[in-house]
Parts: C-alpha cells; sequence; structure tokens
C-alpha cells in the first residue's frame, strides 16, 4: 500500500502519531511511504527512522522538494507552500507509483484502510475524496471559484490519487492560471485549488467513515432525521477520525468527543515512544 504524507518541521510529531495508528492494522503487501518535506535535516529523518525500526513491512522515502517549486503558490503561517504538495503528487513520487493515498498527518487510522485503497478508478475518476461542505455553502463555493453547480468542494485531508491517469493529463499550467486569476478570493487555497481542478473528476467518499472530525459529527447527529451516531457507532464504522481545524487533541481545551481515540492510542504506545509524540 502507498501512501502519501507532506509535512514541514512542526508537524513531524502528527506525522509519528498517524503512523503508529496505521501500524496497528497489517496490510497484505505492507507500507510503502512517501514523505514530502522541504526543511527536515538528516538528523531528524534518522531520529523518525529509528522511531519505527519495531515494526516489519514499512518502507519509507524522504522526497526533498525544491523551495522555488510552488514559488507561485499563495503562502502563510497558516497556510505553508507544504499543503501544496499533494496536488503534484503525480509529478513529485516516482512513475513507477500509479496509485497513492494521501492522508493529512493530524488523522488517526482506528480500522483498516484496505477497503479504502483498493477501490477501483474509473474512467472518468482522478480521485477518491470525502466533503465537509454541502447545500447553501457548496453552492457558495462554486461560485466563488467559478466552476460548474454541483461540483462538491473537496476536503484535501484524504486522497485516492490515480497517479497514472493524473501524469497522462498533467494540468499544472491550468492549474497556475487559477491560482493567478482566483487567488484572491481563496480561503482554504489547497482545497480551492483542487476543488476547481478535480472536483468533477472525484468520486466521494463517505465522510462519516473516511473523514469524520467532531464538527462532522456534531452535525450529523442535529439532524433530528438521522438516527443517533455515537461513539460506538464510530468504533465499529470509521475508518478515519481527522481532526482537522483549530481543534487538535494535543493543545487544550479540546472541544468534542473524538479526542478519545487519540488518547487511547497514546495509551496503548510504550512511554519512550509516547515521549517522542508531544508537539
Amino acid at each position: 500500500m502507498h501512501l502519501l504524507f507532506t509535512i514541514n518541521q512542526s508537524y513531524l510529531f502528527a506525522l509519528k502519531t498517524c503512523i503508529h495508528s496505521i501500524c496497528r492494522f497489517e496490510s497484505k503487501d505492507g507500507y510503502d511511504i512517501s514523505i514530502l518535506h522541504d526543511d527536515l535535516s538528516t538528523t531528524e529523518i534518522q531520529a523518525f527512522l529509528d522511531s519505527f525500526s519495531t515494526y516489519a513491512g514499512l518502507s519509507f522515502h524522504f522526497i526533498s522538494v525544491p523551495k522555488e517549486t510552488f514559488a507561485a503558490f499563495p503562502q502563510s503561517n497558516r497556510y505553508p507552500k507544504t499543503m501544496y504538495f499533494r496536488l503534484m503528487a503525480h509529478k513529485l513520487l516516482p512513475e513507477t507509483v500509479d496509485r497513492v493515498l494521501y492522508l493529512d498527518p493530524d488523522i488517526i487510522v482506528i480500522r483498516p484502510l484496505d477497503q479504502l485503497y483498493q477501490l477501483p478508478f474509473r474512467a472518468s475518476t482522478l480521485c477518491y475524496a470525502a466533503t465537509h461542505v454541502k447545500g447553501t455553502l457548496e453552492e457558495l463555493n462554486c461560485l466563488r471559484l467559478s466552476v460548474p453547480d454541483g461540483t462538491p468542494y473537496i476536503n484535501t485531508g484524504v486522497l485516492l490519487l490515480d497517479l497514472k491517469a493524473l501524469r497522462a493529463k498533467d494540468r499544472t499550467e491550468e492549474m497556475l492560471r487559477f491560482i493567478e486569476e482566483k487567488q484572491a478570493v481563496f480561503t482554504l487555497p489547497d482545497q480551492d485549488i483542487f476543488t476547481a481542478l478535480y472536483g468533477q473528476q472525484t468520486q466521494l467518499l463517505d465522510t462519516m467513515v473516511y473523514n469524520l472530525s467532531d464538527r462532522i459529527l456534531t452535525i450529523y447527529n442535529a439532524n433530528l432525521i438521522n438516527p443517533r451516531r455515537g461513539l460506538h457507532w464510530v468504533r465499529e464504522n470509521t475508518v478515519i477520525i481527522h481532526y482537522c481545524g483549530r481543534n487538535k487533541p494535543w493543545k487544550k481545551p479540546y472541544l468534542g468527543v473524538l479526542n478519545i481515540f487519540y488518547e487511547e492510542l497514546l495509551q496503548s504506545l510504550p512511554a519512550s515512544v509516547q515521549k517522542t509524540l508531544s508537539p
């Protein structure tokens, strides 16, 4: 299973936590993990590798991205250029990799990823992903980004990418033109860009299963039409919990109930490993 992460130094601890959560579940062919970065030192990389030395079936590839590669992309302290690396995965990863599952590092995996990873790509599908917005918000995003009505606004925290198809239909120049024309209206730049370029070619995943946050869980349960879903349902059905936005379980106070999965993961790890997972 090919996995992809993009990080800078500030999220190295979160990435370790995410990978420890994944390693609880065996994958038939093991995990081949690519990490795109632009500021990790050799010492940091070696320390990272050492922290996973007890796991079998893990292969890591640290790929340093030249700083000038994303010079044209809007950046800020909250939105560093590393968040754009996933948009160019088809150009930054080896051509031997035909598909890859990208995960944000602020994710915890609580069930096996195999079923997600093995989803078949249709002729018109470049990606599987989830959306965290619907209805009026979706309509407003379509207007803001000047994309066709009904285009889903993609949460880029979980992306199953058809790299072979993306290479065959490379849209880098179109991406750069879109940034130049629309960056003044960007709110979440990486998601705005991905939605505009690939939203219509993205097959939607069940958000409650593959990209669940406390906000999504709260909104779902607030709808009286829906049968209530609590932590028991999450344990039995959810695969990926995404601590997206500013609400992180390693920051206090945490608002919600899904931090229990983060805490349980930490408690399951040796004390020596727990110490390496602090921000």
